[in-house]
């Protein structure tokens, strides 16, 4: 008699553009994914062959142990700071919220740019606004703070963005925090900062290009069909309230990668947010903090503000808000020379992490 025949159980996968490929169960658990970004077009690389489990993302203890011993945001006259642009002050008038120009700007003020082209080369003055948001515990991140505090971060955002949209030189306005020496923190009392400049962001071009493309072939807002989606589905959530969506985007860049973006459709101007919004603004993005602190050992993140341009034209295919980049890998040669960056989690995974470590 000859040998029984095995058989085996295959299952269908989809890939782009609605092809299926027939794989084992075993190799259909085991596969890493490309994924594609809605918006950009870019594509990351889920690797499930070299997966972790989620706590092993927790930054040891070690990493976070060396601070800088001296702090110019504590005491802002000794260390010869210039004057406050916006103060937010209690009763005692003592100040719980500074913004300042920063002493080493990228940027300098300046009414108009200047050509400084080379041959085949453009190149122009780099004019424009940078400031610093700084609060004033010198101790305590953003995930630690008070959540009306975390209300005053949002509504200095806002009042700044207004008081440089309409300066000469400025085209776009950048709203970034780094947390952590890994993340480019080198001041560890925490502080946002802010740039205004004569150029559109090119990643932000990217994303108001994407958007335009998909209004084209899909006759739909990119950002409201993100949103749709990720509502119904749950897998990527982490948090919601009235306003605001927390999520971990189907293409994550980097493991745990959330985006915090805002329920209201037609909206792609921050600083067109209402004193309602604000407030869940400030709910949404702390609760994102906390549960990556709580859930990766408080790493080093960058979380920034993408908005439409302030240039004068209008964007109504997009839709602003906040991303989240935990520190958690270094690019590599393949990571540099394709430009495709790799995660060592799905962001479903990640997601359930993080909602976990916000349940009571």
């Amino acid at each position: 008699m000859g040998k029984k025949k095995e058989t085996q159980t295959f299952v269908n996968i989809e890939i782009h553009d609605g092809d299926t490929q027939r794989v084992a169960p075993k190799a259909a658990a085991a596969r890493s994914e490309l994924r594609q970004d809605i918006i950009t077009g870019d594509w990351v690389v889920i690797a499930t062959g070299r997966a972790k489990r989620p706590d092993e993302f927790a930054v040891p203890e070690r990493a976070r142990e060396n601070e800088d011993v001296s702090d110019p945001f504590f005491d802002l006259e000794a260390s010869g700071q210039k004057e406050p642009l916006l103060a937010y002050r209690g009763p005692d008038r003592e100040w719980s919220l500074v913004v300042i120009p920063n002493l080493y700007p990228a940027f300098t003020s300046g009414k108009v740019t200047k050509d400084l082209s080379e041959g085949p080369y453009f190149a122009m003055s780099g004019a424009g606004y940078h400031e610093v948001i700084i609060t004033r515990d010198p101790k305590k991140s953003i995930a630690e703070l008070p959540l009306w505090q975390v209300a005053e971060i949002v509504d200095a955002y806002q009042d700044r963005y207004l008081s440089l949209m309409t300066k000469k030189t400025v085209k776009y306005i950048q709203i970034f925090h780094n947390h952590g020496k890994e993340a480019g923190a080198s001041i560890t009392h925490p502080h946002s900062q802010l740039m205004a400049i004569p150029v559109i962001s090119p990643y932000i071009d990217l994303q108001l290009k994407g958007a335009e493309s998909y209004r084209r072939n899909h006759k739909s807002n990119v950002f409201q069909t993100i949103l749709d989606h990720e509502r119904e589905a749950r897998t990527r959530c982490v948090f919601e309230n009235e306003h605001f969506l927390v999520f971990c985007p189907f293409a994550s860049r980097v493991a745990f990668e959330t985006w915090i973006m805002p329920k209201r459709s037609g909206n792609p101007y921050f600083e067109r947010i209402t004193e309602e919004e604000k407030l869940a603004l400030a709910e949404a993005l702390q609760k994102a903090l906390i549960a990556i602190r709580t859930g990766l050992g408080d790493p080093p993140y960058n979380f920034f503000l993408n908005t439409a341009p302030c240039d004068g034209r209008e964007y109504p295919q997009y839709r602003w808000h906040f991303e989240i980049l935990p520190k958690t890998s270094v690019w590599a040669g393949f990571e540099l020379s394709t430009g495709i960056e790799v995660s060592t989690i799905e962001p479903e995974k990640a997601a359930e992490y993080l909602r976990e470590r916000l349940e009571p």
